[in-house]
């Protein structure tokens, strides 16, 4: 178990990376809960002085949301915690954003932290906004920042699509995503929060931000393949485009939602493995083989 040489404060922290970050931060870490209606109180009441902040609560997964909403949660928050730690002299806060910021899919070439941002729905585009506020504070009142974006996240008790692909892969059924060759960059949930960590205590890395993932970009099939064999099953994938499957996903208004299947993802984190010293320890074939049999077992965490 790695520990933060730094008091932590964890937001977030009953969350799917949360839980994982306040684990490893040490006795003294403090989860603090953006969730109530006196969250302002709690922040302010909240001990930041000295401290790195984890700012890890935001909403997501939430089709029923509004753009408003997005605004309140992931960047109204942002700003009040994050002016709270400027205030109480925070050390460092360390803001779990998105892959999502730069795009829904790559072509040519990976995602660099270079790259122009180009979010496309209303929660990458309010994580967009609240790194833009994030700068503009942390240039007027010196609170260091650092912004990891990072991809989907594999592990025991993940939700959102990669819930909705297990259950997909626990069908008897065959799959038809046989002949993708796509590439998705993926990290285990362990690696990222060891990642957060390592941003919350490396010295210089105020004012960057760092693209999280596991090296090694997985295929759909790949994937499917590591679930299915943690169920002691076989693939049963069968070719087919992937024109013809997003073609076939359109007319239930699922067109997304399948290309997040068919087409590519990539993340480029060579900086990150060299500005932080940081590799993950985990492949995402294994990390996903421990969610599928927790999956399978009913298991949360």
């Amino acid at each position: 178990m790695s520990h933060s040489a730094l008091p932590a404060i964890v937001t977030g922290a009953s969350g799917f990376v949360g839980r994982r970050v306040l684990a490893r931060a040490g006795r003294g870490a403090v989860a603090l809960s953006l969730g109530a209606t006196d969250w302002r109180e709690r922040v302010e009441r909240a001990s930041l002085g000295g401290a790195c902040v984890y700012h890890l609560a935001a909403r997501v997964h939430d089709q029923g949301a509004t753009e408003a909403d997005f605004e309140r949660d992931n960047v109204e928050k942002t700003v009040a915690i994050a002016e709270a730690a400027a205030r109480a002299g925070a050390h460092r806060l360390v803001f779990l954003s998105s892959i999502k910021v730069n795009g829904e899919e790559t072509l040519d070439r990976p995602f660099r932290p270079s790259d122009p941002p180009a979010p496309r729905d209303a929660y990458a585009r309010s994580k967009h906004r609240a790194e833009e506020a994030l700068r503009e504070l942390s240039g007027r009142t010196g609170l260091g920042v650092t912004i990891i974006r990072s991809p989907l996240v594999v592990g025991p008790g993940a939700g959102g699509n990669l819930r909705a692909l297990l259950r997909l892969a626990a069908t008897p059924l065959p799959l038809p995503f046989g002949s993708l060759r796509n590439r998705r960059t993926l990290i285990g949930v362990d690696d990222l929060a060891a990642l957060l960590l390592a941003c919350g205590n490396a010295p210089a890395v105020a004012g960057r931000t760092f693209l999280a993932g596991h090296p090694d970009a997985v295929s759909t099939p790949r994937l499917l393949h590591a679930i299915r064999s943690a169920w002691g099953r076989s693939d049963r994938l069968f070719p087919m485009s992937a024109a013809a499957l997003e073609a076939l996903a359109a007319p239930v208004l699922a067109r997304e939602k399948m290309q997040r299947l068919t087409r590519s993802l990539e993340v480029d984190v060579s900086e990150t493995l060299r500005a932080l010293a940081w590799m993950p320890s985990e492949s995402v074939g294994h990390a996903a083989s421990r969610m599928a049999i927790a999956y399978r077992d009913g298991a949360a965490s």
